[in-house]
């Protein structure tokens, strides 16, 4: 291509965008004066954010993974949830019968050590003679949490310990929410000898119905007692066959997150020791778990979802774990730092069963559970929100030496915020939480401005919105959260981590509002907060540009660029946040880029706004408040954007060298079609335009 004929394409595309503005944009009072964003994207400009910039924090809380995440069915499966003493409560399990058939008890006959309840249920009735059973048996039955989702032509395991003295036949079903519809069952029968001792059985059943609230039944119509104990229903189409709700967890991965904090949050701490997150009683088969009770989220877990899980949780999204540990202080007692030194051993044993070789003490159970590869564990937290408390210091130090010396690889994080002062104890990363309105969270977006840029650095473990302007996730708060995130991405040379909280709610168990994915037994959706995470994906990882922001609407916007590479394509995105209630007209000059290596037909534009500030999305409206893309036509190395109020805009430009290809793609959508062939503007110059560009040059 000639300078003459590259001259008239780049004339060309200016004067058609002065057209594009002029009939884009009505400046009026509802629009502020144009503010312009420079984004220097020369080669070498800018900085590597971190690979961990942005990622997940789950906690056991709102049954976020009993419930939820784990994809058990059943709830208190072992019966242990009314505690080890009997008789004891079996909540949620219920009778199918009365008084004059069945008669159902507790007792600590199982065969698992540190799991004794067990259910005795004696049938009264039979299939014949005066106290005969009604049709269906009766036994028990188990709606799992607010309901189990039985799909038709859905397969689900089920597994249970069986016992009794005599000769059976009972049922294990699958119906709906009442009862009156059996959606897959089968029947097993056992002689006397064969189960006198606990015995395991296991059945898949297909189910031929739908219910959304169904529940597993257990019944029989004959005379006779059995004891039944660990009682599991799973459905076989789990996330990579490893246990976690398919559907939950692919919205997980969609967030393509580079890291996952866990298991809590407070769930790790407790309000007191005795009720804290014990990881050893978390492991191997799941038959074995004692389960616990969570005192500060107030309900029981099977701990089906255990640190094991969590690990495989991580390496299955293809994120780093990061693994929160009580350093024995809870919400109401501390251990002494004199007398830590079992809580650093329980520490130091969870690396090796993470890390270890497979022939090691605690990394041969790793692999006895079916992973005997080590885990790529690097990050440990020392508790959670603890600074201050009498004991943290000092049990913090005694674990931060203990723990350098075995693995000096593990970044250890503190709970101490070294955002405004430095710390007086060593730490690779310092925790940093932050729970406010949507107004002071936006202002927020310039916070570690001033941050020393030396020292530990920051892992915002924590944030969202909350209180009045957040209701139970709303769009306001997700703007306001995102002007913050613009800010840590534009520190990221002193930010390395951050990550929203809560992630999970069961809408039946809302005990944290708002949270960023809401679900029920079959349904979920996204809040606000949770699409507005989507325009961070790439971020991680990415090169972090040098902007300057300048204008008349600068305490609403925040800006931020970055370059990342998808394949053999390399992108650039913008992120522009209008906090404002007016429209704003930015110009965008990208500098360090040549004219014509934008493809602006593959080129996008995404923006993230609401006519509702409160707007919040719903089961019945999912998407009602989401990210809307198109094609970004305009997109060039100087343009022209008119910014929505309260507004988050991406626009991702498509970066490649001069393509003859893509530029005669332009030149037709414009109508300049004489440049194609050759400047004679009386063959093939056929609109004014092109005219005047001919006649400009020429």
């Amino acid at each position: 291509m000639g300078s003459r004929q590259f001259q008239l394409i780049v004339l060309c595309f200016a004067v058609l965008g002065i057209f594009a503005v002029c009939q884009g944009f009505v400046v009026g009072e509802d629009v502020d004066r144009t503010s312009y964003l420079v984004v220097n994207a020369s080669d070498g400009s800018g900085w590597r954010a971190p690979d961990t910039l942005f990622g997940l924090f789950f906690e056991e809380i709102n049954h976020a993974g009993a419930g939820g995440l784990w994809a058990e069915l059943v709830s208190n499966r072992g019966f242990e949830a009314g505690g080890p003493n009997t008789p004891s409560n079996i909540d949620p399990w219920s009778i199918i019968g009365d008084e004059s058939s069945i008669i159902v008890s507790t007792d600590r006959s199982s065969c698992f050590e540190r799991n004794k309840i067990a259910l005795k249920m004696e049938v009264l009735c039979s299939s014949d003679g005066s106290n005969t059973c009604p049709t269906g048996g009766v036994g028990i039955y188990n709606p799992g949490y607010w309901g189990m989702n039985i799909e038709q032509g859905k397969t689900y395991k089920v597994v249970l310990h069986v016992k009794s003295l005599e000769s059976f036949e009972f049922f294990v079903s699958l119906a709906s929410s009442d009862g009156s519809s059996i959606l897959a069952t089968t029947n097993i029968i056992g002689a006397a000898p064969d189960f006198s001792n606990w015995r395991k059985v296991e059945v898949l059943l297909e189910a031929k119905g739908t219910d959304h609230n169904g529940r597993l039944q257990l019944t029989r119509t004959s005379k006779g007692v059995m004891w039944f104990d660990q009682v599991s229903a799973i459905p076989t189409d789990t996330y990579k066959g490893h246990g976690f709700r398919k559907g939950l967890t692919e919205m997980l991965a969609s967030l393509k997150p580079r890291f996952i904090r866990f298991p809590g949050g407070c769930f790790v701490e407790g309000e007191w020791l005795r009720n804290a997150f014990r990881w050893k009683e978390t492991i191997g088969p799941w038959e074995d778990r004692p389960g616990h009770f969570g005192d500060v989220w107030k309900y029981w877990t099977d701990d089906g979802l255990g640190y094991f899980e969590f690990l495989q949780l991580a390496e299955d999204l293809g994120a780093l774990p990061v693994w929160v540990f009580n350093n024995g202080i809870s919400h109401n007692d501390q251990v002494a730092t004199s007398t830590v030194l079992p809580f650093l051993q329980e520490l130091l044993d969870s690396i090796e069963f993470a890390r270890g070789d497979a022939d090691s003490t605690w990394g041969s159970v790793r692999a006895a559970m079916g992973h005997p590869k080590p885990f790529d564990l690097k990050y440990v937290a020392l508790g959670n929100e603890d600074c201050g408390k009498k004991n943290y210091r000092g049990n913090y130090l005694k674990f931060y030496y203990v723990l350098k010396t075995a693995y000096p690889d593990i970044k250890i994080i503190s709970n101490c915020d070294g955002s405004y002062r430095q710390l007086d104890h060593p730490a690779d990363l310092y925790d940093f939480h932050v729970y406010t309105s949507a107004s002071n969270m936006f202002s927020m977006s310039h916070k570690f401005d001033g941050t020393l840029r030396s020292g530990p650095k920051a892992f915002v473990s924590e944030y969202a919105v909350t209180g009045k302007d957040a209701g139970t996730g709303s769009f306001i708060a997700a703007l306001a959260e995102a002007g913050f995130l613009i800010g840590l991405e534009r520190n990221s040379d002193v930010i390395e981590m951050a990550s929203y909280a809560p992630l999970f709610v069961n809408a039946n168990d809302r005990r944290w509002n708002p949270d960023a994915i809401v679900f029920d037994s079959w349904r979920h959706y996204g809040t606000p907060s949770y699409w507005m995470q989507q325009f961070f994906s790439e971020s991680s990882g990415a090169t972090v540009l040098n902007i300057n922001l300048k204008g008349n609407s600068l305490t609403s916007l925040v800006a931020s660029a970055i370059t990342w590479k998808d394949g053999d394509n390399n992108y650039l995105r913008i992120k522009i946040v209008n906090f404002g209630s007016n429209s704003v007209s930015l110009n965008i000059s990208v500098e360090g880029l040549a004219p014509n290596s934008v493809d602006f037909t593959r080129s996008k534009k995404t923006v993230f706004t609401s006519k509702d500030l409160m707007g919040e999305n719903s089961f019945e409206e999912p998407n009602k408040v989401v990210p809307v893309e198109s094609l970004f036509s305009e997109a060039g190395t100087d343009m022209d954007v008119l910014l929505a109020p309260h507004s988050l805009t991406s626009l991702d430009l498509l970066r490649q060298s001069n393509n003859p290809e893509i530029i005669n793609v332009a030149l037709l959508k414009t109508g300049c079609t004489h440049l194609l062939s050759n400047l004679d503007e009386n063959k093939l110059c056929n609109t004014p335009t092109c005219k005047y560009f001919f006649w400009n040059v020429k």
